[in-house]
This record gives C-alpha cells, structure tokens and sequence, in this order.
C-alpha cells in the first residue's frame, strides 16, 4: 500500500510539472521513480504505460483542432520508432550499474533544458517547413532519449509562427 501511494504522488507532482510547463511528465516521473527505488528499466515501462491514455487523448484533441502538421508527422514518425526501440533495446541489455548513471545524466540535462527553456523563454519559432534532413535525425534522437531515459520528446518539440 506504501508503495502504491508513493507511485500515486509521484504521478500527481510529475502531472503538475507537465501541466504547467507543457512538458516534462516523463523526465520527472523517471527521475521521481529511480530515486524512490525502482529500476531505470521499470521507471520507463511504468511511465510509458501511464503516458498511453494522456497521449492519446491529447493527439485526438489536437487532431480534432486541427493542430497537426501531418508532413511534420510522416518524416518524424518512423524514425521516431526506430530511436524508441534502440533506446528500449539498449535500455534492456545494460545491467542496472550501467543505466542509472546513463539515464541519471541523461534526465539532468533534459531538465536543465525544461528549467532554462521556461526561465529565459526560449521559444523556437519556424518560419519555413522543416526538411527530412532535419527531422529524421531529430525523430531518431528524441525517440531514443524518450525511450531510454523516460522522457525526450517535449523538449524537441518545435512550433510554427
């Protein structure tokens, strides 16, 4: 029952944090999860899970306002699962010794990232259509920070003006 009521706090601060800023339900969920005790491979599993029914409500509301670039969708998507399934992979195969240091590091910067994007206002802004060139590569990387260290895509989310 203890356990279950930290997980239930641990989803309750990390859903504030992404309510607020617009993102990073993964990185502190992970971070909150690894530091309560459960494995780097664990906490991923756990906050992928709990992402599915938020993602898909959120893609079907922004769908529904039409707010999705499906040229951005098509270059980004596969590559996208490709990086998902490395990072998942490699995820897997490193002994627990290995990952949490990895994804230790790996959440630091990406909440560095989220703390200095909010604080200075970093707000990228596109004024021409994004190429594969840059999209494909972007898609690998986030999908392989995503699933390796819990979270990734919010961060390289871009916006047009």
């Amino acid at each position: 029952m203890r356990k279950l009521i930290v997980l239930a706090l641990v989803g309750l601060v990390a859903q504030l944090v992404d309510g607020g800023l617009g993102m990073g339900y993964g990185v502190t969920s992970s971070t909150l999860l690894v530091l309560v005790g459960l494995t780097p491979l664990a906490a991923s599993a756990s906050v992928h899970f709990s992402e599915l029914g938020t993602n898909l409500a959120s893609g079907f509301a922004h769908w529904r306002l039409r707010n999705v670039d499906w040229h951005v969708v098509a270059r980004i998507a596969g590559p996208g699962a490709i990086g998902a399934f490395l990072g998942a992979t490699v995820l897997s195969m490193l002994s627990t010794e290995w990952a949490k240091p990895m994804m230790a590091v790996l959440l630091a910067l990406l909440g560095i990232y989220i703390i200095v994007r909010f604080v200075v206002g970093i707000r990228p802004q596109l004024k021409r259509r994004l190429s594969s060139w840059f999209l494909a590569p972007l898609g690998l990387v986030a999908g392989f920070v995503d699933a390796s260290g819990g979270g990734g895509w919010g961060p390289v989310r871009l916006r047009r003006c």
